[in-house]
């Protein structure tokens, strides 16, 4: 058995084992967390106006992030000259998912919402795997009694609803959700175009409630440096980053998709900067649809930004 490489331990590749995200250890113990971040599965998706299917994204994005399990070389960026993810000090852990009880959204949001407020009182960065966008409704209620955050959105919509046919918590209704907490100091809308399901009052009251909206193409004309400027500096951020933010020609498996989407760097390069200016406290990416998806490249895109976003974060807090 030693001439195939056993002598010097597993190879592990990525298609070899059980799909944890990155193949970082599983710790099924809430109440054990010992790492600098978190992921936790939210594989709800109720809060749909059209096509369901987000709450197969968890186990979608865990599979194609075994992709990018570095290993102990970690992730050297050559433009960066930087290592991210070193194996000697990345401290990461899978928690498994909320458990979701299906048809009952309150339910399912409270145990999201426990899921995450485990994860901050371990000291930890809560990384959540949705799920459609009403999973960030009760993330951001977790962060009730921390510190004040600012909301970060990257997305096609502005997802700023109050009520619609008795609906509070759908996925069209999270960021007003969101603006009613008093610890959240504000809120930057970056990606949001074209039709949208929110009406003309919804912008109005977006920006009344302290929102700044950037479209896809405001944020090309003003470059990463100056749209980072928009954002407030030395700030607690909370990233929330819906897959179709991306344009469908690099990500068709969500259940909104809206042409004149981001590309991959101009994401990257927004997340990286706001690492830099700030603090990520916490994350979730949501409305990750495999099944419209045969080629499996919106899962693939959605662990490479989070696995790179991650790394930026645990990077730039140590500099």
């Amino acid at each position: 058995m030693s001439s195939h490489g056993y002598e010097s331990g597993r190879l592990n590749l990525p298609f070899v084992g059980i799909c944890t995200f990155g193949k970082y250890p599983y710790q099924p113990d809430w109440d054990a967390i010992d790492a600098d971040v978190a992921v936790m599965g939210a594989p709800f998706d109720f809060g749909t106006q059209w096509r369901s299917g987000a709450r197969m994204g968890p186990r979608a994005i865990r599979e194609a992030s075994t992709l990018f399990s570095f290993g102990h070389a970690g992730a050297y960026d050559f433009e960066d000259d930087i290592t991210y993810l070193p194996a000697e000090t990345t401290r990461i852990v899978d928690l498994g998912d909320a458990d979701i009880v299906h048809t009952d959204t309150i339910e399912s949001h409270r145990r999201i919402e426990f899921g995450v407020r485990k994860i901050l009182k371990a000291g930890a960065l809560p990384v959540v795997l949705g799920g459609d966008h009403s999973v960030n409704i009760p993330c951001i209620n977790a962060f009730d009694g921390e510190d004040p955050i600012h909301v970060v959105q990257i997305d096609a919509h502005l997802d700023f609803v109050d009520e619609r046919h008795g609906v509070r918590y759908g996925h069209g209704n999270p960021m007003r959700r969101a603006a009613e907490k008093p610890y959240v100091t504000g809120l930057t809308q970056i990606g949001i175009r074209n039709v949208s399901s929110t009406s003309r009052d919804g912008y109005e009251d977006a920006r009344r409630m302290g929102s700044d909206i950037l479209s896809v193409r405001q944020a090309r004309k003003l470059g990463t440096e100056a749209l980072l400027a928009r954002i407030p500096a030395g700030k607690r951020y909370y990233l929330t980053l819906d897959i179709d933010a991306f344009d469908p020609s690099i990500a068709p498996g969500t259940g909104t998709p809206s042409h004149g989407g981001f590309l991959y760097y101009e994401v990257l390069e927004l997340l990286d900067g706001l690492a830099r200016q700030g603090d990520i406290v916490g994350i979730d990416l949501v409305e990750v649809a495999p099944d419209y998806d045969p080629t499996g490249s919106t899962s693939t895109l959605a662990a490479q930004v989070l696995m790179n976003t991650i790394g930026r974060v645990l990077h730039h807090r140590k500099t």
